[in-house]
C-alpha cells in the first residue's frame, strides 16, 4: 500500500517535476554554451535604460484548490451521499504576453507584463457505484468535469537582481496579478464547474538573467496562488451541490524572456 501511494503521489506532482527539472537544464546549459562561445561583456538587453521592452513565451500547469463545505462531511445531506470525492488535476496550457520594465535602481526593477493565458482547469468527481464484482458490492467510478477559460492577465511585479557576473544574473520577482476572464459570466455559467470571471493572485519566482550579443533572454519558473474565492454556487453540475465552499486557482509557470 505504500509503494502504491509514492507512485500515486508522483503521477499527481509528475508535471511540477517535469517543470522544474526543464528550467533547471536551461540554467546549467545555457550559461555554460554562452561562456565557451566568448568571453565578452554583452550589452544586449542593457540595464542601463529606464525603459525596456521585450516579449515572452510561456507554458503553465494549472489546478483549482477546492475546499469542501460542512455539508459534504454530513453522511444526511441530501444528494451527496454518492460523492466519494472532488479531485482537481493539473492541466497544461499556454500563454504569450509583452514585458514592460522600468529600472529603479541597478538590483531593483518594476515590470509590467500583460498577457493573455489559455487554460484548462480538469476537475474529477469520484463516486460510489454499485458493483456486483466488488467484496462489499460498492465500486468507484470517476467523471472527469473540463472547464476552458482564456484570462487577460495584468502582473505588476518587483524584480530584485544580483550583481552581474560576466553575461549572467540571478533574479527573483514577486506581485500581484490581476485577472480578467474573456467570456461573460452567462457563458460560464455552463460550466460543469462554474467560477467567476474576476480574479488577484499573488506571484513569486526566480530565473536567470542571460545576455547576448543582441539580446538579454531570461528563463523563469513561477508560481501563482489565487487570493479569490470563485465558485459561483447554483451553476455547476448538479452533482457537486452542496458539496464546494471555496474555489481559488494556482498554477506553475515557465516563462521564456526576450528583451
Amino acid at each position: 500500500m505504500q509503494n502504491t501511494h509514492i507512485w500515486h503521489q508522483f503521477h499527481i506532482y509528475r508535471h511540477k517535476i517535469s517543470l522544474i527539472a526543464f528550467f533547471l537544464l536551461i540554467i546549467q546549459v545555457l550559461p555554460l554554451q554562452a561562456q565557451q562561445k566568448s568571453l565578452i561583456f554583452n550589452a544586449s538587453g542593457s540595464d542601463d535604460q529606464a525603459l525596456s521592452y521585450g516579449f515572452f513565451l510561456a507554458a503553465h500547469n494549472s489546478s483549482l484548490r477546492i475546499k469542501y463545505s460542512d455539508n459534504f462531511m454530513d453522511p444526511a445531506y441530501p444528494g451527496l451521499e454518492n460523492v466519494r470525492a472532488i479531485m482537481p488535476v493539473f492541466s497544461p496550457g499556454f500563454a504569450l504576453g509583452f514585458l514592460v520594465t522600468g529600472r529603479l535602481h541597478d538590483q531593483l526593477n518594476l515590470m509590467f507584463t500583460p498577457k493573455v493565458g489559455f487554460y484548462e482547469y480538469r476537475t474529477e468527481l469520484q463516486l460510489f457505484t454499485d458493483d456486483g464484482n466488488s467484496p462489499n458490492g460498492i465500486g468507484i467510478s470517476t467523471v472527469p468535469l473540463l472547464t476552458e477559460e482564456t484570462l487577460v492577465e495584468f502582473p505588476l511585479l518587483v524584480k530584485y537582481k544580483s550583481e552581474r557576473f560576466n553575461n549572467t544574473r540571478m533574479f527573483f520577482v514577486g506581485g500581484l496579478n490581476g485577472q480578467i476572464r474573456t467570456k461573460n459570466q452567462e457563458e460560464a455559467n455552463e460550466d460543469p464547474v462554474v467560477l467567476k470571471g474576476r480574479d488577484l493572485a499573488v506571484e513569486m519566482g526566480l530565473g536567470f538573467d542571460l545576455y547576448f550579443q543582441y539580446f538579454k533572454f531570461s528563463p523563469e519558473i513561477r508560481f501563482s496562488h489565487g487570493l479569490m474565492n470563485l465558485y459561483q454556487p447554483g451553476y455547476s453540475d448538479e452533482r457537486l451541490a452542496g458539496a464546494i465552499s471555496d474555489i481559488r486557482r494556482k498554477s506553475i509557470t515557465l516563462y521564456l524572456n526576450f528583451q
